[in-house]
C-alpha cells in the first residue's frame, strides 16, 4: 500500500508512525513543510530505516518565519504550499493520505488531490485551525472577521466530508466535530497522540548538554517548545523574577519566534533566565533531563482545541510537570489523573508560582511525580499499538 503521512509541522512523534508502517511493508512518504520555525523530529532516512520509507521536504517560502504573524502574507504562502503538496499527491498517487497539523487552506487542496487520484484521505485533527482563525479575526476585524471565519469553517466542513475517516486526538474534539461541522460520529475514530518513547530514554541531570550550558549544578525550570499566540510567556518571566535572588535557580526556555524574542527583551536584566533556540531532536533526552521541573503553558481560549504535544515528551523524561493549562484540557487531565505533576488554571499567576515553589522545595514530591510520569509513558506510548490502529484505519 502507498501511504503519505503529511505532518505539516514536522514534529517528532508522526515520524515513528511512518517508520512503523514502512517496517510493515508499506511504501511510505513522510512529507512535511520546509522553512517552519518549530520543534522538529528526525526527518531523515537513517541507518536501519526500511527502504520503503522516504522523507520528503515540500517547499515552503523561506520568508515564512518572517511573515508568520502577517495574516495576508502567511495565507498566500500556505495556499502556495498546499498546491505544491497536492501536485506531489497527484504525481505519486497514494492509496491513502493521513494529514494533520495543517492550516485549513493548505489542507484543502491536499484533500481534493487525494480524492482525485482515488485515494483515502484521513483528516488527522490535531486542533481546529478554522476555529482559531475565526476567533482571532472576530477580534481584529469586527466587520469582515466573521465573514472570513465562516469561510474557513466552510472549508474545514468540506474537508471533513471528503475524509474517509476523521481522526481526532482526544474525545474532547468529538462534540466540536458534530456541533460545528456536522460530522457523523460513526466516521470519527479517536487516537490520542503519543511521544517517541523509544527515542526518549531517561538521562542523568549531569549530562553533556547540561554541562555545556552550565546547568548540571543548578535547579532548572525548563520550557521546551513553541511559544505562540496560545501561550503566555509572561508566566515564565515572572517565574524568573521570583527566583532572581537565588543563584542556584535557572529558568531555561528553548524556543524561537515572537514569544522567545519577547522574553529576551523583557528579561534582559534577569541573569537566571536563559533563552535558547530549538535544539536537535537527538539532544532532546539530555535537554529534558536537565530540567528539574518541566513547564507547559496554554491559555483558556485555546484550551478547547489544542493539546500541547510537548507535555507528552515531558512525560517520557521522568521529570515532574508544572502546567498552566485549562483543567479540562487533556494534557492537564493526564498529568493530574496520573500524578505526574501539578496543574493550575491559565492566568493564575499566584497559583503557578506557588506550585513552582512547592516543587522546588520538595525533592520527595518531585521524585514521586517523576516516577508516575515515566510509568504512564511506558504503558501508553509504544508505537506498535498505534501503528495497528492507523493501519486498520488507512486500509479500511
Amino acid at each position: 500500500m502507498k501511504i503519505v503521512v503529511h505532518d505539516y509541522a514536522g514534529h517528532a512523534f508522526p515520524t515513528s508512525l511512518s517508520r512503523a508502517l514502512a517496517r510493515r511493508g508499506h511504501e511510505v512518504v513522510h512529507a512535511f513543510a520546509g522553512s517552519l520555525q518549530t520543534p522538529r523530529g528526525d526527518l531523515r532516512h537513517r541507518e536501519g530505516d526500511p527502504a520503503t520509507l522516504e522523507f520528503r521536504e515540500l517547499a515552503m517560502d523561506p520568508e515564512y518565519p518572517r511573515f508568520k504573524y502577517s495574516f495576508a502574507r502567511r495565507r498566500n504562502m500556505e495556499v502556495k504550499y498546499g498546491k505544491g503538496a497536492a501536485q506531489f499527491i497527484r504525481d505519486w498517487k497514494p492509496d491513502a493520505v493521513l494529514s494533520g497539523n495543517t492550516p485549513t487552506e493548505t489542507q484543502d487542496p491536499i484533500a481534493r488531490a487525494t480524492t482525485e487520484v482515488g485515494g483515502r484521505f484521513c483528516y488527522w485533527v490535531q486542533d481546529f485551525y478554522s476555529l482559531a482563525v475565526d476567533q482571532l479575526l472576530r477580534r481584529k476585524i469586527p466587520v469582515a472577521g466573521p465573514l472570513i471565519g465562516r469561510w474557513y469553517r466552510h472549508l474545514d466542513a468540506r474537508q471533513f466530508r471528503q475524509s474517509h475517516r476523521i481522526i481526532p486526538i482526544t474525545e474532547d474534539f468529538n462534540p466540536i466535530l458534530t456541533r460545528e461541522f456536522g460530522v457523523d460520529p460513526s466516521r470519527i475514530e479517536v487516537v490520542p497522540n503519543w511521544a517517541v518513547i523509544e527515542e526518549l530514554p531517561t538521562r542523568d541531570k549531569a549530562n553533556p548538554w547540561a554541562l555545556r550550558h552550565g546547568l548540571h549544578n543548578r535547579f532548572v525550570f525548563l520550557y521546551s517548545g513553541t511559544i505562540g499566540m496560545k501561550h503566555n510567556p509572561a508566566m515564565l518571566l515572572e517565574l524568573a523574577r521570583r527566583h532572581r535572588q537565588d543563584p542556584d535557580v535557572r529558568v531555561v526556555v528553548i524556543s524561537e519566534g515572537i514569544g522567545a524574542d519577547w522574553l529576551r527583551r523583557e528579561g534582559a536584566d534577569l541573569p537566571n533566565l536563559l533563552v535558547l533556540p530549538y535544539q536537535p531532536f537527538e539532544d532532546l533526552p539530555q535537554v529534558l533531563a536537565t530540567g528539574d521541573v518541566l513547564v507547559g503553558l496554554l491559555d483558556n481560549e485555546a484550551g478547547s482545541f489544542s493539546v500541547p504535544s510537548k507535555t507528552l515528551s515531558y512525560l517520557c523524561a521522568a521529570r515532574p510537570l508544572l502546567l498552566s493549562v485549562p483543567s479540562s484540557n487533556l494534557a492537564a487531565r493526564i498529568t493530574r489523573d496520573n500524578g505526574a505533576g501539578l496543574t493550575v488554571e491559565p492566568g493564575d499567576l499566584d497559583g503557578f508560582l506557588a506550585a513552582a515553589a512547592n516543587l522546588h522545595g520538595s525533592a520527595a514530591l518531585r521524585s514521586s511525580l517523576s516516577d508516575n510520569a515515566r510509568g504512564y509513558a511506558e504503558a501508553t506510548f509504544p508505537i506498535e499499538d498505534k501503528a495497528d490502529t492507523f493501519e486498520r484505519i488507512l486500509l479500511g
